[in-house]
């Protein structure tokens, strides 16, 4: 998406929170939180799905997703359809009072596909064909394979609509494939020259002077295929662009036939967190619902604080509630070494995606497969069956979830941003940079960290957001930086914000041509500073720096030499006494710039600084406890525990925990994997959404 058509997106986001809400609000206003997950009732002989719904009504399951990979179930040869089955499994969960998320099957195709129409497979870098036999392969150019799907589609929507059971659309699955054939060429082409006009301006835009790599002829631009050395930069940036364009205008092709037999339905379709392949800033504006699908890994320490960056992203790319569409009970199966989720810790994940803006919660799948590729991916109901510590949990969770009905629809209130682009992280990650060490994604988890630690609600924003209603805004890593989005974070720190800037942001335009002179060329106005080169340190090395009212620390990977050309130094290399962090009062706001990669408890100290100049607390009147997480959403306080201790945690006042109805002041103890839900009396007595 052109950097223009992106302006004021982080308003538009909560504009469409309030425009989208309503379907995903209507259905929790008729269950509550929606519970649930994917059902596959085609994998299993139809006796079992009584059997199915029984155990779902004793859940208190309302919702789950149907149809997801039933294409060749669907139509088993070219043109047939076979939908008597699935009409009796959605009366059957109708009659039970179930909600049906119904996907359109294309995720993926039946092998007949790839048989007959071989060029709808997809092709690799190399030029190898990929064949069938797992999922997702299709060309999203293919005019045949959009040509079957969307017939499919007309018939499955034509079908079910006013289906009692039907709630929701599922619109594929996991969007993310890939192609560099021939037909991907042809779109690519096209695309080409609708964002940049003529061959004149792509050559300009690409800088093919390089390596003598200007063309002279449309048909002699490809997509990045295996080169005998590195690929234009550029080139591989616009194709990335390029795939995600293509793949969501399938994605909008198939809602467009949804909404057209059912336009008072929603249409969702899952995303995966931090997915390379997808722009999600384009995509979040055409759902109804945004959904995600997440799998913290239980081997990471702290998987609990990237769980809750990931949430926080989605409910961003919402402008309100989300769903969390997928989520495992324990182990997955596709991890080299799948460890299982410890008892309780199915609960206080949940829980935790309710605090950050979750209204719906749901796993894959509803029961273990027999066969494929996941049949050790674990299940709401096990292989051993529902008389087991996990179904148990999945039916003690299921409960308690209806006490906290009154949270569904409310917001979760954020003054501080963190500025997120995917082109930004697809040029930051290229070969031929000073350092593949400085990973976008990682160093968003490395400023975030310090903040959840404090109990600070966070929100993310593409750097074209209208950043006006937060009080601190920190861009921790923004390689690619337009001089539009430069001055918008400029007028945003005159305005009078609080702006704070990482190593390597600014350097490079939204085509990846450097900046001209020295860095971060469009932002040295509002930063105060220049630099003129980028320092890379040896991986063993620790980099000692100093705050210059005291104390000391260290840095690692990086460093930049920079001075300071109106900003004062609150941090120096040790070494050196060049400047590490530096600070700059501009207009009524103020700009930090940070020229190195502090360790873990100099983000902290730097953390605690930034929210100090931005007048920004946190959830409660301290940091919690180490390990204890605090978010506030709409009349309720959650506190969760992610420690392996018990730990006391201070609470404002007294207050009533929704979960239990156990009324508490002063204090709130709180044992491993323990969460509350905790409601003041005057959010009582209110009673409004927030």
């Amino acid at each position: 998406m052109p950097a223009g058509d992106r302006r004021q997106l982080g308003a538009a986001a909560r504009e469409r929170g309030r425009a989208v809400s309503p379907g995903l609000r209507d259905l929790t206003r008729r269950h509550g939180l929606l519970f649930g997950g994917d059902y596959n009732p085609e994998q299993w002989p139809e006796e079992v799905w009584a059997e199915d719904v029984r155990l779902m009504r004793e859940a208190g399951v309302n919702l789950v997703t149907v149809g997801v990979f039933s294409w060749a179930r669907i139509e088993p040869e070219p043109g047939v359809r076979d939908f008597g089955w699935l009409d009796r499994v959605l009366d059957l969960l109708a009659g039970a009072g179930v909600a049906v998320d119904l996907a359109t099957p294309t995720a993926s195709p039946p092998p007949w596909l790839g048989h007959r129409w071989p060029e709808t497979l997809p092709v690799d870098e190399s030029g190898h064909r990929l064949w069938y036999g797992s999922r997702n392969q299709f060309c999203p150019s293919s005019p045949v394979y959009r040509e079957r799907a969307l017939a499919l589609v007309e018939d499955l929507a034509g079908r079910y609509a006013g289906h009692p059971a039907l709630a929701m659309w599922h619109v594929g699955n996991e969007y993310g494939q890939v192609c560099h054939c021939d037909t991907t060429a042809e779109a690519f082409r096209t695309w080409l020259r609708e964002r940049h006009g003529d061959l004149g301006a792509l050559n300009d835009a690409w800088g093919t002077a390089f390596w003598s790599q200007r063309y002279s002829a449309w048909e002699e631009v490809l997509p990045p295929r295996r080169a005998p050395y590195l690929v234009n930069p550029a080139q591989r940036l616009d194709f990335r662009r390029f795939c995600s364009d293509a793949l969501l205008a399938h994605f909008r092709a198939e809602r467009d036939v949804l909404r057209a037999h059912t336009p008072d339905i929603p249409v969702t379709t899952n995303f995966m967190g931090f997915f390379n392949l997808v722009d999600y800033w384009s995509w979040a504006p055409e759902e109804d619902v945004v959904s995600d699908d997440w799998y913290p890994d239980p081997a990471d320490p702290l998987s609990h604080v990237r769980a809750a960056l990931t949430h926080d992203l989605m409910r961003s790319l919402a402008g309100g509630p989300w769903m969390l569409m997928e989520q495992a009970v324990s182990a997955v199966n596709w991890r080299p070494h799948n460890l299982p989720k410890p008892p309780g810790q199915l609960r206080l994940e949940s829980f935790q995606a309710v605090a950050r803006g979750a209204d719906g919660l749901c796993y894959f799948q509803w029961r273990a497969s027999r066969s494929g590729s996941e049949r050790f991916h674990s299940a709401m109901v096990p292989h051993a069956g529902p008389d087991t510590r996990l179904h148990r949990e999945v039916l003690a969770h299921g409960a308690e979830l209806r006490a906290l009905a009154g949270v569904a629809g409310t917001r979760v209130p954020a003054r501080v941003a963190l500025v997120f682009d995917w082109p930004s992280w697809w040029a930051a990650t290229e070969r031929g940079l000073p350092s593949d060490r400085l990973d976008p994604v990682e160093e968003l988890f490395r400023y975030y960290r310090p903040f959840w630690e404090r109990g600070v609600s966070v929100d993310l924003a593409p750097p074209s957001a209208d950043l006006s209603g937060y009080a601190l805004v920190v861009a921790p890593s923004l390689f690619l930086l337009g001089e539009d989005d430069a001055a918008s974070l400029t007028s945003y720190v005159r305005g009078g914000g609080t702006l704070a800037v990482g190593p390597f942001s600014g350097i490079a335009d939204r085509d990846a041509r450097v900046h001209r002179g020295r860095f971060p060329a469009p932002l040295r106005e509002v930063l105060g500073l220049s630099g003129e080169e980028w320092l890379p340190v040896p991986e063993d090395r620790a980099v000692p720096c100093a705050w210059t009212d005291g104390g000391a620390f260290t840095a690692r990977l990086w460093t930049e030499l920079v001075r300071a050309e109106g900003a004062e130094a609150v941090a120096v290399f040790a070494g050196s006494g060049d400047p590490a962090v530096l600070r700059h009062p501009c207009g009524a706001g103020t700009a930090w710039y940070v020229a190195t990669r502090p360790e873990h408890d100099a983000l902290a100290t730097l953390a605690g600084r930034l929210l100090a100049d931005a007048g920004v607390t946190g959830a409660l009147p301290g940091p919690p406890p180490p390990g204890v997480e605090a978010v506030r959403r709409g009349p309720a306080l959650f506190l969760l525990n992610h420690g392996d201790g018990t730990a006391r945690v201070p609470i404002p006042g007294p207050a009533r925990d929704l979960l239990t109805g156990a009324v508490v002041d002063g204090a709130v103890t709180l044992a491993p994997r323990e969460a509350v839900a905790l409601q003041s009396p005057e959010h009582e007595a209110s009673n409004t959404e927030e």
